[in-house]
């Protein structure tokens, strides 16, 4: 992870200052400290106070980060959740960047948080998908973490998912499988998408770890569980949203993956303000 969000880090620094803050370097003089406070201007579920320290250390490893919450903590508006000392000109330089990174994991969190509430009670599990920016990847998903869910595959390398085109292209459910069984090392679960009640029954018979129930109506996700009975687990996706999860958690499925925790997510309303 610490390789990640020095890789991230680093990349946005050169992106935003490139040859120089002509600003900055325009206006304060080189030698000038500040403080500055990173304040919540609005609630949220906290996220990134590592990544957001990672920036300023970045361009000076003198600067000062003290956090005042830990991550995954809940935040209200006009807490203090940070505060940094150092060269004015560092602090100023870092600002957008580090603030750019911090909103948008605390937005993922506080989105994940609120669809973990939605589910309390009934069993399901809240997770997330490969929906992610390009590069920030590994932030967006410890994010998801941070809010009480959990993670879905990393990437292509780590879990198998057979999704409709693989299936169009192995020639049926039941091949893919086959194919999947005879080529992968036993300790890789075997997940399969279905679209209705028929390609259900075939990826059970098949032998699949994880069914997932994809873009499925109500009724039929229950109608699925209760063909599953416990042979696979059973995975929901696909148009979930606030209002529906809940419903959707009441059918007995085991997972509900969300696309929306982390590609349309509103970034957390956070300001940097120097003392």
């Amino acid at each position: 992870m610490q390789f990640e969000i020095e890789r991230i880090v680093r990349t946005a620094l050169i992106e935003d200052i490139g040859l120089g803050d002509v600003t900055t370097e325009a206006t304060v003089l080189f030698d000038t400290v500040a403080r500055a406070d990173l304040v919540a201007k609005e609630d949220f579920t906290l996220a990134g106070l590592d990544v957001a320290a990672a920036v300023f250390r970045a361009l000076n490893a003198d600067v000062k980060f003290e956090k005042l919450f830990a991550d995954g903590h809940p935040v209200r508006k006009g807490e203090v959740i940070a505060w940094l000392r150092g060269k004015a000109s560092v602090l100023l330089q870092g600002e957008r960047v580090a603030l750019n990174l911090l909103q948008r994991m605390c937005g993922i969190a506080s989105l994940t948080a609120r669809y973990v509430a939605e589910v309390q009670g009934t069993g399901a599990q809240i997770v997330d998908t490969r929906k992610t920016v390009p590069g920030l990847r590994a932030i967006d998903k410890y994010s998801v973490r941070m809010g009480g869910g959990r993670n879905h595959r990393i990437g292509l390398f780590d879990s198998v998912l057979i999704k409709e085109n693989h299936i169009a292209a192995a020639g049926g459910i039941g091949a893919a499988i086959e194919r999947a069984k005879q080529n992968l090392s036993h300790t890789l679960k075997i997940e399969v998408e279905t679209r209705d009640l028929e390609e259900v029954q075939e990826a059970l018979t098949a032998g699949a770890d994880v069914i997932m129930l994809d873009n499925m109506s109500l009724e039929q996700m229950r109608q699925g569980v209760d063909l599953i009975a416990g042979g696979a687990l059973v995975e929901a996706s696909g148009g979930i949203n606030l209002e529906s999860v809940r419903d959707i958690a009441e059918t007995g499925v085991d997972i509900i993956s969300v696309g929306a925790l982390t590609h349309s997510v509103k970034a957390a309303d956070i300001s940097m303000l120097l003392r």
